[in-house]
């Protein structure tokens, strides 16, 4: 799997959203309930959706962020030999939690640094993703998201 960011608008047709999110400065992951790794909220893009309003939903549905900042931040195209998508991907601060909606969702958890690649459902983009908005968002850094 290959995961290249670019900056956000570069590549302007989007499928996925992705969210890189932080709670009391910790990292938010969430995992699936048919699986044991942890993963970045976000999805597909529904018809009639923006980004905006996929990843706003998104980290809802799979973390039960009630409360929260969220912008865009950078586009990525990940793929293999087969094909590509492409997607765009959203820092998001979360200031309140609520129980997650019935959904594909089993539990969230927060982390002081990025899971092992072992732990993680996309080794291949995640980390990509995280590298990318330290080196570029200085209040990612920080924790300080928005």
């Amino acid at each position: 799997m290959i995961c290249q960011p670019y900056p956000l608008g570069t590549l302007g047709t989007y499928k996925y959203v992705v969210v890189l999110s932080h709670t009391g400065g910790k990292l938010l992951f969430s995992r699936h309930r048919d699986r044991t790794t942890w993963e970045t909220q976000g999805g597909h893009i529904e018809p009639g959706e923006t980004p905006l309003d996929a990843a706003k939903r998104e980290l809802y549905e799979e973390s039960g962020a009630l409360e929260f900042d969220i912008d865009a931040a950078f586009d990525y195209r990940a793929g293999d030999e087969h094909g590509h998508a492409d997607g765009m991907v959203f820092l998001a601060h979360i200031r309140s939690l609520g129980d997650i909606p019935e959904s594909e969702m089993a539990e969230v958890r927060t982390f002081d640094t990025l899971p092992p690649d072992e732990m993680l459902t996309y080794p291949g983009i995640t980390p990509t993703l995280y590298r990318y908005a330290k080196e570029h968002f200085d209040r990612f850094k920080k924790g300080e998201v928005l």
